[in-house]
């Protein structure tokens, strides 16, 4: 049964749906309804009608009458989000970390932009050093002179200090090298280390059929020789240092993985000091525990390493950290691989790492994204390790929210039409810039002559009756390839009449209105309706905007606005 308590059940969920996405959908409405009346599954069909005409009504509304409406609901909403938050807070708790005793460091490699996934990582170590009382350090693991430069350094730092994350202190790899070359060399003596001239594709097939290399044989002092030679560069740049590990070992990590190869390239910030250079999985272990780290976090898909990890260190004698595993933070539809984007930017499918159509720190900042809302997104997650790929609705939702009440409301058109009022008397109207907020107002001498958007006039009659958003009821004379002649009906709005926006003609501005999508397919292809440009007319008050400020545009969303030859607008 449909009655009066079922249908305000249904109006404040669209209504709150509408506010949130900008419009209701059905399906939505129908589960929340079905949560607070679950009999109502017995009449379904009645439901499902009363829903879509209920959403029907709510879509047809501007964002204006949605926002006002909703208020009436907005604190009932805000008060049980805020009671279901506190009972499912995410838990940041590290298993053996102790409050005044914790040290975790974030170590990115600097070859590429900081993205999202880093984020996680990043302002989870800087939650549990504020639970645990303990210090944060940025640590660049910077021993590949082939792909690092300073210019990732500075972009690491610079989204780290936009993003709010402060670290107590900072070093480099790179600075370390003399005491890795002397952590090598007693592994070499212990026997636990070999020099190995093997091809690439030697190792690759040892591993993979589980066969010792035939240097594993040689002598203590032997490898001590050929490490030097190594060093001093007479070796040539095929040799590498393995571990001697265990080459039948079901986890194909410890099957004589490689410590040290020779780079010759210089290096960005040691320059040609440096020919041979330590792996990650060698340097990193030794890092952590010569710098008194106690917890590390590490992406879920490091876990097979955690075995190498602490093998170096029993091997060299050295304290162990505590390993803390997280799932990856994934993105539908977007890649971080930094191959497949320099690949893009090359053939010019991307304009560089800052595209606002990338998930890197750098794009989402040019995109119009809050640091806060990708700190509550990344942090939503706690410190769970169930897998999963995430939409970036999630986040662009949060960051709406964030940007809700600083926003401008403006009027903009697509494709637009004419639309002229006869009988209409020279007047000045004066707009709130935002519903709630104190902003201020945009005024206009309107003349009776508007654009409104093409879909909005092919879908007039001749004889209805209009309302142009706080400026002028009207009843339709006649509609004819994309003009509309209108005659001034005079009177207040009964609610009755279909209320459209409107760009006054004479203060109009050319604008474009940037679509943004996945970047790639499901298929990981590039996606080549990932933005896509529109042309249309914005209100004259747009040339008062500054560039990069955040709006919402009626009936189309929140964009972040730029100046420039042509003003744009990206999608949020």
């Amino acid at each position: 049964m449909i009655d009066e308590k079922v249908k305000k059940e249904i109006l404040k969920n669209a209504l709150k749906n509408a506010y949130d996405y900008g419009s209701a959908k059905d399906g939505t409405v129908i589960s929340k309804v079905l949560f607070e009346f679950p009999e109502l599954r017995s009449s379904m069909a009645e439901l499902k009608a009363e829903v879509s005409k209920t959403v029907s009504l709510i879509n047809g509304m501007d964002r204006t009458e949605v926002e006002e409406k909703y208020g009436i609901y907005k604190a009932g909403f805000d008060d049980a989000e805020r009671k279901k938050a506190e009972g499912s807070k995410p838990k940041f708790i590290a298993d053996g970390a102790m409050v005044g005793s914790f040290k975790t460091r974030f170590p990115p490699a600097p070859n590429g932009y900081m993205h999202i996934g880093h984020a996680k990582i990043a302002f989870l170590e800087q939650r549990l050093a504020e639970e645990y009382k303990g210090r944060l350090v940025l640590y660049f693991d910077d021993t590949d002179p082939e792909n690092e430069r300073q210019e990732f350094v500075d972009a690491f730092k610079r989204d780290l200090d936009w993003l709010g994350i402060r670290f107590d202190d900072e070093y480099y790899a790179s600075d370390n090298i003399d005491k890795m070359y002397g952590y090598a060399a007693a592994a070499i003596r212990s026997g636990d280390a070999y020099v190995c001239t093997c091809s690439r594709e030697r190792m690759k097939e040892g591993r993979m059929n589980s066969k010792e290399c035939e240097h594993r044989a040689n002598s203590a002092e032997k490898n001590i020789e050929l490490w030097n030679a190594m060093l001093d560069g007479s070796l040539g740049e095929s040799a590498v240092l393995r571990l001697k590990g265990d080459m039948k070992s079901l986890n194909t990590v410890m099957r004589d993985p490689t410590l040290f190869r020779i780079k010759s390239q210089a290096h960005y910030r040691q320059g040609s000091r440096y020919k041979v250079w330590p792996t990650y999985d060698f340097n990193t272990p030794i890092m952590d525990s010569m710098m008194g780290i106690t917890d590390t976090l590490r992406s879920k898909e490091y876990e097979l390493r955690d075995e190498l990890y602490f093998r170096i260190l029993d091997m060299l004698g050295l304290r162990k950290p505590r390993i803390h595993s997280v799932a990856r933070l994934e993105i539908k539809g977007n890649i971080t691989s930094k191959r497949k984007l320099n690949a893009m930017v090359k053939e010019g499918l991307i304009s560089g790492y800052d595209d606002p159509r990338l998930v890197t720190i750098a794009g989402l900042r040019n995109r119009g994204i809050e640091a806060s809302a990708i700190k509550e997104f990344a942090l939503r997650f706690g410190m769970s390790k169930a897998e999963s790929v995430m939409d970036i609705e999630m986040l662009l939702s949060y960051n709406r929210k964030l940007i809700d009440r600083q926003a401008k409301r403006l009027f903009a058109v697509e494709e637009p039409a004419d639309l002229s009022v006869e009988g209409f008397e020279r007047r000045k109207v004066r707009l709130r810039l935002h519903p709630s907020e104190d902003m201020g107002y945009r005024e206009y001498e309107l003349a009776g002559r508007f654009l409104i958007d093409k879909a909005d006039a092919s879908s007039l009659k001749e004889g209805e009756g209009i309302r142009l958003k706080e400026a002028v009821s009207a009843k339709v004379l006649s509609v004819s390839q994309g003009t509309v002649k209108c005659a001034e009906s005079g009177g207040e709005p009964d609610g009755s009449l279909k209320t459209m926006q409107w760009v006054d003609a004479g203060a109009a501005l050319r604008c474009k209105f940037i679509m943004l999508g996945n970047l790639v397919n499901d298929s990981d292809e590039f996606n080549n309706h990932s933005i896509e440009e529109h042309e249309g007319y914005v209100e004259g008050y747009a040339a008062h905007l500054e560039d990069g400020e955040r709006v919402q545009l009626e009936r189309k969303g929140f964009f972040r606005f730029r100046k420039g030859p042509a003003l744009s607008f990206i999608s949020l």
